[in-house]
């Protein structure tokens, strides 16, 4: 038997799908690592590698570290303004106009509010001493206990929240409107310090007025605490006057009184520090009052802290 014919039209379709079978073996290897290296690449952005840290872990180490870094920046800012004030303040020419006048602002228009606060605190402590003096047999103390609390805590921290939210405010906003109108820059350029004459006038002014205006807040404190007593049992104003400062001395009213000139130069730095750096508008203008109040009643809270301890070691 011979071999059959060949048959060119079944040959030719054969010889090609074999030609494209073997090309497609020689070109898989390169496709199958290239896709194993982009699922291994995929893989490798989506697990995290073994000891590194996790994203939200990260943001919140980096807002820890922006905070302190901000709060050391503030008292190192802080304490170039004091610095830069000092300076200002010792070197002549001096404002005296400028004082008399932030004198009067700080002093006279801050006076009807402090003798508000100092009247109300001491009817609150005339009416919850003698409840509680009352109780144990001791009323008799009450006269005592009021100028005692009155002149020792009471109204030298009243004095310095009520000054801190109304002085530190107006400062605040005074010196941040001046800012971000570039009054300052102006006050700068016509060759006159502006340390010296807004912030060193506003500082020493609060530190002179006060004392002052600590006094005032007693004297209303004591009288109203009287009226207050005299309402529910008859007692002179005399009477009540000696028998409250039997047993004190000028160690038990000067050391409590002058510690408010402290709390006044908190007052004063705070608020001129947050007013002469502030930027952004009418917005920064806000931020400036609110945190010039924020900021001296708190460090003025702390400061009593301190001071009574100091007054207690040197003054007992």
């Amino acid at each position: 038997m011979g071999i059959p014919p060949r048959n060119s039209a079944t040959t030719v379709p054969i010889l090609c799908f074999l030609a494209c079978i073997l090309s497609s073996i020689r070109a898989a290897p390169g496709r199958i690592s290239s896709v194993t290296e982009r699922e291994i690449e995929a893989n490798r952005r989506h697990i995290p590698r073994y000891g590194s840290s996790n994203p939200t872990m990260s943001s919140s180490v980096a807002s820890t570290n922006g905070l302190i870094s901000q709060f050391f920046e503030w008292f190192g800012d802080l304490g170039i303004f004091c610095w830069q004030v000092l300076r200002a303040a010792v070197t002549p020419p001096f404002e005296f106009r400028e004082l008399l006048l932030q004198l009067d602002e700080i002093g006279s228009k801050s006076l009807p509010l402090v003798a508000l606060a100092g009247a109300a605190t001491g009817v609150v402590l005339s009416m919850e001493a003698r409840y509680s003096l009352t109780r144990f047999g001791a009323k008799s103390l009450l006269p005592a206990a009021i100028v005692f609390s009155v002149i020792h805590e009471t109204g030298p921290i009243i004095t310095g929240l009520v000054v801190s939210g109304r002085v530190g405010a107006g400062i605040g906003a005074e010196l941040a409107s001046m800012k971000v109108t570039e009054q300052i820059d102006a006050i700068e350029a016509s060759a006159v310090n502006p340390y010296r004459l807004l912030a060193a006038t506003r500082i020493l002014a609060c530190i002179l007025m006060l004392p002052l205006l600590t006094l005032a807040a007693d004297a209303c404190g004591l009288v109203m605490g009287w009226f207050a007593q005299a309402l529910v049992e008859p007692l002179s104003l005399h009477q009540f006057i000696n028998s409250g400062f039997k047993g004190a001395d000028f160690n038990d009213f000067l050391p409590p009184t002058f510690k408010t000139a402290i709390f006044g130069l908190i007052i004063g730095l705070i608020a001129c520090f947050q007013g002469m750096r502030t930027q952004g508008g009418a917005a920064g203008v806000g931020r400036a009052a609110t945190s010039s109040v924020v900021l001296s009643s708190l460090f003025v809270i702390l400061a009593d802290v301190v001071l009574v301890k100091v007054i207690l070691i040197f003054f007992p």
